[in-house]
């Protein structure tokens, strides 16, 4: 295992290649918080002492390491659609299938028709999933409403779920995810909605933390994502996009403009973005189960790290494009596919995932005096082991406290 003397926020480039390492260490949880660690023949044994409530465990052989911070997932949602898995199998696209009406916008059919507590009950037990797979801190969307009642609706749900779940929720308010079927004929019209009355609404009841726009070829475009953030900010919520998944959509260039706490997908990216990243406090964060789910390019992440940015990774998990939790997969695509080493990519989903949800320095890491949130793996002969064997249940036990 790990640990940090002092909190770290964020990792940029060559640091994201390091991980504090202690062999034969000790780590001690007192009221769910770090205590104490270090090396076993430094331990004080004044500092296990405690009531008979005190727990011991021997963990010889396994590793420790701080819980994931999944800063990018649509977990509430009213059903899968495996049908449109079959139309991929087909050769149909992602921006085909949505052209059809399909995607985003049959996830708001049904979400329509689906009661509150329904869609609670549901995506508590995804969020569970996520946690026995060793997330410790979840950002959750809305956008599966494409009307104010509709978001409204997912916005409360997540709010329940932040007083409900183990762990620390961020929520993200993402009505500009797609067109609704009543706006396709006038996106200015929709655009008009959400400036005029879904913010105000959203942000007076305190529903969001974030501010989300799918800024995309196809989708809205870079002077509507403008009017978004600009609108968002002034209520207070800070920005986050869905940027490049599709093409080189200025997404990144906006989204740095309103400081951003993150720009996600950039399946494609240039030199011109690398660059404004580079000069900013915005993280680039990457998903590569999508791009594996949906047969596209992996974003450059190997690039973008050795050209001094910070990154993220994150699950994505959604019905459409990405219906997997499991954060352990994600580490295993970042290296086969994205040539990260294990380290890195452990920084990414943990340190990095952390300040991409505006958790920097809290989660994501082990830290005396902040919570313990952590994964216990099963034996192992490295660290480098949890991803290289990439369907193999690693986890034996999963620490969290919000």
């Amino acid at each position: 295992m790990g640990g940090y003397s002092s909190p770290v926020v964020r990792l940029k480039g060559k640091q994201m290649a390091a991980v504090p390492e202690i062999e034969n260490a000790y780590l001690i949880v007192e009221d769910g918080v770090v205590k104490d660690f270090g090396k076993m023949e430094d331990l004080d044994a004044s500092l296990c002492a405690g009531t008979a409530d005190t727990v011991v465990e021997d963990l010889t052989g396994k590793y420790v390491f701080p819980a994931f911070a999944d800063s990018h997932t649509h977990i509430v949602y009213a059903g899968s659609r495996e049908t449109e898995y079959e139309d991929k199998i087909r050769g149909l696209s992602y921006v085909e299938i949505a052209k059809r009406g399909g995607g985003i916008l049959n996830s708001a059919d049904l979400l329509h028709v689906t009661s509150e507590d329904e869609l609670y009950e549901t995506a508590m037990k995804r969020l569970h999933m996520c946690v026995e797979g060793g997330t410790g801190a979840i950002e959750i969307k809305s956008g599966y409403g494409l009307s104010t009642e509709d978001e409204l609706k997912m916005l409360r749900v997540i709010r329940r779920m932040k007083e409900n779940a183990p762990i620390a929720v961020k929520s993200n308010f993402l009505a500009a995810h797609a067109f609704p079927r009543n706006y396709l004929d006038n996106h200015e019209g929709y655009v008009d909605l959400i400036v005029n009355e879904m913010i105000p609404l959203v942000a007076g009841e305190g529903l969001a933390d974030f501010i989300d726009v799918f800024c995309d070829e196809g989708f809205f475009t870079v002077e509507q994502t403008d009017r978004m953030l600009e609108a968002g900010c002034r209520y207070g919520l800070r920005p986050k996009i869905h940027a490049n998944e599709l093409a080189l959509s200025g997404g990144v260039q906006v989204g740095v403009k309103y400081n951003a706490l993150s720009v996600d997908h950039l399946e494609h990216i240039g030199q011109a973005e690398r660059d404004v990243l580079r000069d900013s406090e915005t993280m680039a964060t990457a998903l590569p189960g999508a791009a594996f789910f949906l047969g596209m390019p992996y974003s450059p992440v190997r690039e973008m790290i050795d050209d001094g940015l910070a990154v993220a990774l994150a699950s994505d998990f959604n019905p459409g494009s990405s219906p997997s939790a499991s954060m352990k997969f994600v580490l295993s695509l970042a290296s086969i596919k994205m040539k990260l080493t294990p380290f890195e990519a452990l920084n990414a989903a943990t340190v990095n995932g952390a300040c991409a949800m505006g958790l920097g320095g809290e989660y994501g890491q082990i830290v005396r005096g902040k919570k313990a949130n952590f994964v216990i793996t099963k034996p192992m002969s490295s660290f480098a082991y949890f991803s290289y064997a990439y369907t193999e249940n690693l986890i034996d036990k999963v620490i969290v406290n919000k």
